[in-house]
């Protein structure tokens, strides 16, 4: 088994890459590649999609490696390859972002991604620190994860979610904030597993070993 964490200059993959080997050595959970390569994606059993940064400049990055694009849509469209975008990387499997300028995402997740505007001023954007998750639907991605567990977040900018059934969980800053979506063979989390201690390793594994 292969999982393929997407190298597209997009954010320091350092952390990620040694949270996914690591489960993937402590889980019998196969081998990790840090790729840009789109043949070697297209071999993939699984793919990983990070992201930091603007989300226009996240879709051009990607667009931009020649090929890489299209085998992931391929992989995971066509061959129904197990999918985890992470941060930007599930932004983008969104409808559209609003980031800067109007911007299509995949069209993956039917949600829009918008600036976060708390309702009271005394909570500050970025939201950048630990939360706590409320699940609002079960997955196998979120097998031994429940309401409470922390996870850690740093952005601006969250998906609204358009059908209610696609989002897997949420953090309560001051309104909900989409934390997972999920869809068929496609999940999405807005905070950092690598960062995330043991709620983010749990969900590496469980994504590891996931097979929808």
């Amino acid at each position: 088994m292969l999982t393929a964490l997407i190298d597209y200059d997009s954010g320091n993959l350092h952390s990620a890459q040694k949270a996914f080997e690591r489960m993937a050595r402590e889980t019998d959970g196969g081998d990790v590649v840090v790729t840009s390569d789109p043949d070697v994606v297209a071999r993939a059993d699984r793919i990983v999609l990070p992201g930091d940064g603007a989300f226009p400049a996240c879709r051009t990055a990607l667009r931009d490696v020649t090929g890489l694009q299209e085998a992931i849509f391929e992989a995971v469209g066509a061959r129904a390859r197990p999918f985890l975008g992470i941060c930007v990387g599930m932004q983008m499997l969104a409808l559209r972002g609003h980031e800067y300028e109007l911007t299509d995402g995949f069209g993956w997740i039917d949600g829009e991604v918008e600036r976060i505007t708390p309702a009271n001023p005394t909570f500050k954007v970025p939201h950048m620190g630990w939360n706590d998750l409320v699940i609002d639907a079960p997955h196998p991605v979120l097998d031994g994860i429940k309401t409470g567990d922390h996870a850690y977040f740093v952005h601006s900018w969250a998906m609204r979610v358009g059908t209610p059934a696609q989002r897997l969980a949420h953090v309560d800053y001051a309104g909900d904030i989409t934390a997972i979506v999920g869809r068929d063979n496609i999940v999405g989390a807005q905070f950092h597993p690598e960062k995330s201690q043991a709620t983010g390793l749990r969900l590496i594994a469980n994504f590891l070993h996931w097979a929808p």
